[in-house]
């Protein structure tokens, strides 16, 4: 069981990390981006990479979130059954 979840694991992690090449930008938001810099203004690229990057950290924050609060439930039970069976003397 531990050796599937690990390949699976491993499985996503290639292919989550491994690199695709794309042009995933709108024409509207490129054309616009490309008029700007061509005349001096980097405002609106920066503020697009800042969106860009805002998107792309937001997901990984609240997975974050949620998996330390899972870890620390999951260890506070542990330690309340610990103490449970220790009482019993078991």
């Amino acid at each position: 069981m531990k050796k599937q979840v690990l390949t699976a694991l491993v499985f996503l992690m290639v292919w989550v990390l491994s690199p695709v090449v794309s042009m995933a930008q709108c024409a509207m938001c490129r054309a616009s981006v490309e008029n700007n810099v061509s005349n001096g203004d980097i405002g609106i690229a920066a503020g697009l990479n800042t969106g860009i990057l805002y998107l792309f950290v937001a997901p990984y924050l609240v997975i974050g979130t949620v998996a330390f609060f899972w870890y620390r439930n999951s260890k506070k039970n542990r330690a309340r059954k610990n103490s449970i069976s220790s009482s019993i003397g078991r």
